[in-house]
């Protein structure tokens, strides 16, 4: 599979992947654990908002991840690079790059779960897993066989490889239907019209329906608003791109207003056009943003685990400082960072690994 590392000329999917990890990772820390509510007391406003609003930049997540898939499985409307006898290959691929640090975090969070239970009374704890339990998160089929979770994040992980399979899937049966019968401009046509066709049904549709959000069709309007403008940042198609994109979103809004929708073709734009460029590739956070941003994929999936082990330690220790509860919270988050780094080196930065491929780090 090709590379799919950000180059200096895309410094928006980088800084991107850096914040909206972040922002995550702040907004699990404070909704789950008895540590979380010593945040509320000290910077109520602050919380409320990451509380409320922190879980809508999974958009950003989703259209960054459509916009790096684009580049490795259809980098131009009539020329997928998937066909139907690879398909399998390609998506069986990407299951066995996204599982090393999966089962890392998985591990990591039955073993932080059973502490918590030992140390600490809190609703959210996850019980210990059973092993049919154990076996839907592996396949990552847990919300599709209504398991409940073992770890916050699973599930996007889940949703990713279902992303990259559908996307894959439709850039095989172009390739298989248009690519021999057609000519360019209407394999150019054929591709553009199936993916902008997938895109409206799921932003008309699919994803009005709650009950439908462990399937990939629920998220492709967001993933596909990211192909979209990885195909349409050949200049002389930014225009062009930029009203579908500007189309699709304001009809999906029409249909019913969604924060969620909103946002992702925001970001879908920003990825298009890549404002100031230049200048956050020599801002001096380049490099702090780079390393949050190779390191997005472990964090995403260790932090929840060792959210979980630290509130359990502070129950356990002092219960009933108010201090020591505050100051857990930003000691969680630098250890999910310095823990997240370590994983990070030792599952995905191995140069016999590389590319890398992880739905955070990577597209």
């Amino acid at each position: 599979m090709p590379s799919t590392r950000t180059t200096t000329a895309q410094p928006w999917v980088t800084w991107c992947k850096a914040l909206a990890s972040q922002v995550i990772v702040w907004h699990h820390l404070l909704i789950y654990g008895p540590l979380a509510p010593s945040m509320q007391y000290a910077w109520p406003s602050a919380t409320d908002l990451v509380q409320q609003y922190g879980r809508l930049v999974v958009q950003v997540f989703l259209v960054a991840g459509g916009f790096l898939a684009a580049r490795n499985l259809w980098p131009e409307p009539g020329a997928p690079r998937v066909t139907v006898r690879d398909w399998a290959v390609r998506v069986l691929a990407r299951y066995l790059r996204l599982m090393p640090m999966l089962l890392l975090a998985l591990a990591a969070a039955v073993a932080a779960a059973a502490l918590a239970r030992a140390w600490m009374q809190d609703a959210d704890t996850p019980a210990a897993p059973t092993l049919w339990q154990l076996l839907a998160h592996v396949l990552l089929l847990q919300d599709i066989v209504d398991q409940p979770a073992l770890s916050a994040g699973v599930w996007y992980v889940a949703i990713d490889l279902q992303l990259f399979a559908l996307l894959a899937a439709m850039a095989a049966l172009v390739h298989a239907v248009a690519r021999p019968a057609l000519p360019a401009g209407w394999r150019v046509a054929a591709g553009a019209l199936a993916v902008i066709g997938a895109v409206a049904a799921s932003l008309a549709y699919f994803n009005l329906r709650p009950d439908a959000d462990m399937w990939a069709p629920y998220f492709l309007g967001a993933y596909g608003l990211g192909v979209l403008a990885a195909w349409g940042q050949r200049s002389q198609r930014r225009a062009g791109a930029t009203a579908l994109l500007v189309a699709l979103t304001g009809l999906a809004l029409l249909i019913e207003w969604r924060w969620r929708i909103a946002i992702a073709g925001a970001t879908a734009l920003v990825l298009l056009w890549q404002p100031w460029a230049a200048g956050l590739t020599r801002s001096r956070l380049a490099a702090p943003m780079a390393w949050l941003a190779g390191i997005s994929y472990a964090v995403f999936l260790l932090h929840y685990p060792l959210s979980l082990a630290v509130n359990a330690l502070v129950m356990r220790a002092t219960p009933a400082t108010p201090g020591w509860c505050l100051a857990g919270l930003p000691a969680t988050w630098l250890l999910s960072l310095g823990c997240g780094w370590l994983a990070w080196r030792w599952l995905e930065a191995r140069p016999a690994r590389a590319p890398q491929t992880a739905p955070l780090a990577r597209g």
